[in-house]
Order: C-alpha cells, then sequence, then structure tokens
C-alpha cells in the first residue's frame, strides 16, 4: 500500500470514499501475493492491482457494490486449473480479496496507519475477514510495535495486546516472508472467524557506500525496489543531492564510522561501491561482523584478491569472508552503471528471497514461492 499512499490520503482528507481491496489468502500459482491492494473511488478512478490483471475488471465492480453498500465483502477468484479461463484467474491458483469501505465512518483508524507508515513506525492491523456474524465483518485492531513484542526483522514484533487478542481466539499465526504480513487463520474457533493481520514494518535499508556513477543507479535501483536509501561518502565534493536526488539520506562521512553508528537488522544491504581500499577495507570489516542480510563489494577479480589478503590482514576470519558478494552483483554481462545496478539488486534479491538465480525458462515448480 505504500506506493498508493500519497493519493488514498488525499483522497481520506478531502472526504472521498474509496474501497480498498486486499488479496488476504493466495493457493498455487496466484500473480500477487498477499496484501496486494487495489483501491477504487465511487466515480470510477482505480489505483494499485490485487491480481496483476487477471481479475481486476471483477474486483472493481465488487469494489463499487462495497461502496454502494457501505459494507466488507470478501470473494474469492479462481478454483482450478480446468475452470481458471471462466472465473477469469487464467494462472490456475486461487486467491481471496478482502473489500472494505474507506472513509471517515467507515475507518476512523485510517490517518492513524497513514501516520505510521509515514514516520517508518511498525503498526499492525488485524481485520475479521470473515464471520458468520455481519456485524463482526471489518471489525479490526490497530496495535503499534512494542519493545517486547514477539517476532524478528524480517515480520516485525507482534504486539503483546494484539497477540492476547489473537490468544483469545484460540488462532495460530502463519509467518509469510517477503511482504512482512502474517495471515491469521482460525483454528477450531467457535465463532469460525477468519482474522487477517498484517504488520508494517519500516522500508529495509539499502546502504551505498560510494559516491561514483554506479553508486548513483545502484541508489536509484535500491529506491525503485523499495528500500530506504543511504548513501555515505567522505568527500562532500561528490556526496551531492545533485548527483543523488530523491535518495532518503546522504551522509559525509567515513564510511565505517558512520556504519558504526548506525542501526541496521536483517533486511539491511551494504553495497561497497568505493573502489578505494582506504574506504572499502575499513567499511567491510565491519560489515562483515554485523547481522545484516547482504554485504557486497565492487571491484575487478584482481581488486577482489587484493581486499581479501587486506582483509584477512585486518583480522577478517575465513567465515566472515563467506559472506561477502565479491566481485558484486549477478553476472549478466551488464555493461553501464544502470545495468550494473541491475545486477546488484538482482543479487540482493536473491540473497534476500532464496531464489536461484537461473532463468525461469529453465526451472520447474511453482514461480511464487
Amino acid at each position: 500500500m505504500r506506493e498508493l499512499l500519497d493519493r488514498l490520503e488525499e483522497w481520506y482528507r478531502e472526504g472521498r470514499p474509496f474501497a480498498l481491496a486486499t488479496v488476504v489468502s493466495t493457493l498455487r500459482s496466484a500473480p500477487r501475493d498477499a496484501g496486494a491492494v487495489m483501491a477504487v473511488t465511487a466515480d470510477g478512478v482505480a489505483l494499485g492491482s490485487v491480481s496483476g490483471g487477471c481479475v481486476e475488471g471483477a474486483v472493481y465492480e465488487l469494489a463499487l457494490e462495497v461502496l454502494e453498500a457501505g459494507r466488507p465483502r470478501t470473494a474469492a477468484y479462481g478454483i482450478s486449473d480446468d475452470d481458471a479461463l471462466m472465473v477469469g484467474l487464467t494462472c490456475g491458483g486461487t486467491l481471496e480479496v478482502y473489500v472494505e469501505p474507506v472513509d471517515a465512518a467507515h475507518y476512523p483508524e485510517f490517518p492513524e496507519l497513514i501516520a505510521a507508515l509515514r514516520e517508518g513506525r511498525p503498526i499492525v492491523v488485524a481485520t475479521v475477514v470473515t464471520t458468520p456474524d455481519p456485524a463482526r465483518l471489518g471489525a479490526r485492531l490497530l496495535v503499534g510495535a512494542d519493545e517486547e513484542g514477539a517476532g524478528d526483522d524480517e515480520c516485525g514484533p507482534l504486539p503483546a495486546a494484539l497477540r492476547e487478542v489473537l490468544a483469545a481466539d484460540r488462532t495460530t499465526l502463519v509467518r509469510r516472508v517477503g511482504d512482512a504480513l502474517i495471515p491469521v487463520e482460525a483454528l477450531g474457533v467457535a465463532r469460525d472467524e477468519i482474522v487477517f493481520v498484517r504488520s508494517y514494518v519500516p522500508r529495509p535499508r539499502l546502504l551505498v557506500f560510494g559516491s561514483n556513477d554506479y553508486a548513483v543507479a545502484v541508489a536509484r535501483a535500491g529506491a525503485l525496489a523499495g528500500y530506504r536509501v543511504t548513501v555515505c561518502d567522505a568527500r562532500p565534493v561528490f556526496a551531492t543531492a545533485q548527483r543523488f536526488p530523491g535518495v532518503d539520506e546522504l551522509v559525509v562521512d567515513w564510511p565505517d564510522r558512520y556504519l558504526a553508528g548506525t542501526r541496521v537488522d536483517a533486511r539491511t544491504a551494504i553495497c561497497v561501491l568505493t573502489h578505494d581500499p582506504k574506504f572499502d577495507v575499513p567499511v567491510l570489516v565491519r560489515a562483515l561482523r554485523l547481522p545484516v542480510g547482504y554485504v557486497g563489494a565492487m571491484g575487478s577479480r584482481r581488486a577482489h584478491a587484493d581486499r581479501l589478503v587486506r582483509l584477512r590482514e585486518a583480522g577478517v576470519t575465513e567465515a566472515e569472508l563467506e559472506l561477502l558478494h565479491s566481485p558484486i552483483g549477478l553476472d549478466l554481462g551488464a555493461r553501464t552503471p544502470q545495468e550494473t545496478a541491475i545486477a546488484v539488486l538482482a543479487e540482493i534479491v536473491q540473497a534476500r528471497h532464496g531464489g536461484t538465480a537461473r532463468p525461469l525458462s529453465l526451472t520447474d515448480g511453482r514461480i511464487h514461492r
């Protein structure tokens, strides 16, 4: 929903009601993961996507019905490979979509959700999406994350207050890595309810050390991929807003000193693109000892061999060196800084989600894991 934030906030502030459709469950080859959203206004403006095109028309019509009735609905699309064409889900998977009206009367907590997303504060939203009691459909709970919450860096903490609510319903959590989603499915609940819980956590961080053309391209690609991008270089003449427009943070400091004082987690990716041992060796010594998801360094194979010698001399162990992606990026045959940035981000995505990095045409099995 982050990519729609500006427009949704504008609609809400203007008192322009809209329906918000959210994928709450998927099975087999559904084109979008749980959490994908589409918003539709009463006058027919649509933003976002729940299926990549397969059932957008049906969900669009359902959204208009929800707006007219002023009540939420849940609908399923796709049953089997044999009749997928009839329901419009050509991939043969299934997905369930929850559609709710959003305005001051139906969703008074929406500004709280918007503010949390704007400020990068973790927040959890639990919504009853299936229930035999029509009055309960759409009941929701918003809880800000607390320091003692259970969970991990990938999914974010689950607040104690919310855990108590879920425990009272005798539900079980199923962790979904990728979009920080935690679906909760009823398990012998007397009310036969299903609650969908979404944990919004801050965007993962991408730390880019260096200020050359490759750093510019990697920063842009990282922002496009949804990362909160920080660029750091010790040379103020190169680390400028003109060179790096739109990054979340631009820092003029020695890379290793900055890394020592900033917060990282298991979703953080670090790209060292300085091409200068006096910068890259100290920051790599520190980076390889941090609990981050990815550490990569740019350079030729000769530069990499020299870097390994310097890192070993600095006390880096062989186990720590195995964490280093260098030369950085996947082998795509990239030539330009922009193509290289794609190769770098492809490797970061592969490291985070565990793909094979092989062409899909040469693999079999499910595309969406």
